[in-house]
C-alpha cells in the first residue's frame, strides 16, 4: 500500500473548514477555533493524549465552544485516520486510558502528526482572522 500524506490532511481540512463555516458570523469562536488548532501540537506534546481528551470535557459548553469544538474535531479525525474506535465522545478517556504502552505511544504519535496538520491548515482556513 502506497502512502498517500492526504490521508491525514483532508480529513483535517475538512474539519476545519466544516467548523469555520458553521460559524461564519461569530468572530470570537472563529479566533478561538483557530487559536486552538494552532495550540493543538504544544498542548499535547507537553501533557499528552489522555490530557488533551481531559481537556475537550472539561472545557465550558458557553465560554470556549470553539476551542472544544476543534478538539472534538481532532478526536474525530485522529478516530478516523488511526482506525481506532471510541476515540471521539466521552468514552474516549476510558479508551485511552486502557491502550497498553506500545498502543499509547502509537496513538500519541499519530497524533501528534495530525496536530501539525491542524496547525497548518488553521492559517490557511482562517487566514483573515487575526488574534488568539
Amino acid at each position: 500500500m502506497t502512502f498517500d500524506p492526504r490521508t491525514i490532511a483532508t480529513p483535517t481540512y475538512d474539519a476545519l473548514n466544516n467548523l469555520r463555516n458553521l460559524h461564519r458570523q461569530d468572530e470570537n469562536r472563529l479566533k478561538q477555533q483557530k487559536g486552538q488548532a494552532v495550540e493543538l501540537y504544544t498542548y499535547l506534546s507537553t501533557w499528552g493524549m489522555m490530557r488533551l481528551k481531559a481537556e475537550e470535557m472539561a472545557l465550558p459548553e458557553k465560554t470556549m465552544m470553539g476551542k472544544k469544538e476543534v478538539v472534538e474535531k481532532f478526536f474525530e479525525c485522529l478516530q478516523t485516520i488511526s482506525g481506532t474506535q471510541n476515540l471521539s465522545g466521552e468514552q474516549g478517556l476510558t479508551t485511552l486510558k486502557n491502550f497498553n504502552t506500545d498502543e499509547y505511544l502509537g496513538i500519541t504519535g499519530l497524533g501528534l502528526a495530525l496536530a501539525q496538520e491542524f496547525s497548518f491548515w488553521a492559517t490557511a482556513v482562517y487566514w483573515d482572522i487575526k488574534g488568539e
